[in-house]
């Protein structure tokens, strides 16, 4: 038996369910992008408040790419189970009803318009991973690539005109990515994008809508067989999109929104007028620790982020890199204690019970290494600060796109290994941050740091 609407009156009794008439709520959001991580976090906020009281904010999920997640999803009427582990409490499971369909993007662009010009429709949540905001390596927005399908740009661009042309107002975009400030760089963006295709929805677009910035945070690992599995022993039923996931979870959203919105603060969300304080500690220090443990722990021959964690080599590195390194850049908001921050991050990164790859950590390093690492160098270079721990992560970095071990799961794959081809072993670390390499956009290396750089790329 399958998780549906029409079974999950058969699930096992201690198994939560959503507390609201599901039938009963229009589509009030629609979010690109919708995986694992959407469905752990956004959508149990939004099921959350809707649970409190809270109307008409259904999720309409958009898949950009593949209809895996539509397939999936929809035999089930859009419900799926959320299943915590490694609580105080023991695993926990419960049903997700805020979804209510899942589009294919580039199989019915019309149906996409349709639902993005609904005057129902009055938030756009996006989790479409760096590299689906198609920034080249100093940030500027790759207009070509931008205008090439069904991205993020062709899609809003056609909403807002259809809201445009009909007189219906505008829409709140929250990027709920892993962006530094990620809504004032969509709003960059975007309005880039407008400028130069769409000249006569810029200005509405300023005017009409918002982007505000947003830090989220909840380790979601890709589900496992073995976890569909044991989540089927769990309900009592099968349940194909299922997602496993840690108790912790966090959201902080910059209170600066162009329409109505759920009560997402009243279930656990933070509104504040600057995320900035919150998403730069997020992503110097968890979003740092991880890739840092995905390159030095593939690297030592580790497949879990549990098992580097708890490696005695790498552990005191991972330390350094947070409670000093990343965090001496970091200007906390009142009453953010980073030293605990960092304490509750080792202590998840430790969670056993949660099977999270390593290699999909490492998936797109070159999206990544900018906010993760290379800006809070810069920052410790400008102050004359030693970071060994950094550079030791950002070597193994360069070494792991080489490619020798394997395929090299990242958008400028190919452009690494040409680079490879080109300046060898000895002179990446010149090629991709020397003052004319490929990162100097971001940060320029000194010849001392280059030379520690080479030494250690050399060691590897």
């Amino acid at each position: 038996m399958r998780l549906s609407s029409a079974t999950m009156s058969r699930l096992r009794p201690d198994v939560s369910r959503p507390a609201y008439d599901r039938d009963a709520q229009a589509v009030g959001i629609v979010h690109l992008g919708i995986g694992a991580f959407h469905r752990a976090h956004q959508a149990v906020f939004t099921d959350d408040a809707m649970a409190g009281g809270d109307r008409d904010w259904a999720i309409t999920g958009v898949s950009l790419r593949s209809p895996q997640v539509r397939d999936t999803m929809m035999p089930q009427d859009g419900l799926y189970s959320v299943k915590t582990r490694g609580g105080t409490d023991g695993d926990q499971a419960r049903i997700i009803g805020a979804v209510r369909d899942v589009i294919v993007a580039p199989n019915d662009p019309t149906g996409l318009a349709d639902r993005l010009a609904m005057p129902s429709t009055r938030i756009v949540t996006l989790t479409v991973t760096e590299k689906g905001y198609l920034r080249r390596p100093d940030g500027t927005l790759d207009l070509e690539a931008a205008a090439r399908g069904q991205t993020i740009y062709t899609i809003l661009a056609a909403a807002m005109r259809a809201r445009r042309t009909a007189g219906i107002g505008g829409l709140t975009i929250l990027s709920c990515d892993n962006l530094a400030e990620n809504g004032q760089v969509l709003t960059g963006l975007l309005q880039t994008y407008c400028d130069r295709f769409a000249p006569e929805d810029a200005a509405w677009f300023a005017r009409e809508c918002t982007c505000p910035s947003t830090m989220v945070d909840r380790i979601v690992p890709a589900t496992q067989a073995s976890d569909y599995e044991q989540v089927a022993t769990r309900l009592g039923m099968h349940d194909d999109a299922a997602v496993v996931t840690e108790p912790f979870r966090q959201w902080v959203i910059e209170d600066r929104f162009a329409t109505p919105r759920p009560g997402w603060d009243r279930v656990g969300a933070e509104m504040v007028s600057d995320v900035r304080p919150y998403e730069t500690a997020k992503l110097r220090m968890l979003n740092g620790a991880h890739s840092a443990l995905a390159y030095l722990g593939l690297a030592a021959g580790h497949s879990y982020v549990h098992q580097a964690i708890a490696d005695p080599a790498l552990r005191p590195m991972i330390e350094r890199l947070m409670r000093i390194e990343a965090a001496r850049t970091i200007a906390p908001a009142p009453g953010q204690d980073l030293d605990a921050y960092a304490d509750a991050l080792i202590a998840r990164f430790g969670n056993a019970a949660l099977s999270h790859r390593l290699a999909q950590i490492a998936m797109d390093g070159s999206q990544k290494i900018g906010p993760r690492w290379l800006d809070a160098l810069a920052i410790n270079q400008s102050r004359g600060d030693d970071c060994p721990a950094t550079l030791a992560a950002l070597a193994a970095w360069v070494i792991h796109v080489c490619g020798d071990h394997g395929a090299v799961d990242d958008p400028m794959a190919d452009q690494f290994r040409q680079l490879w081809e080109q300046a060898g072993r000895n002179g990446m670390a010149e090629a991709l941050f020397g003052p004319k390499g490929l990162y100097a956009g971001r940060w320029v290396a000194s010849d001392a740091t280059l030379r520690i750089l080479t030494d250690l790329i050399a060691q590897g």
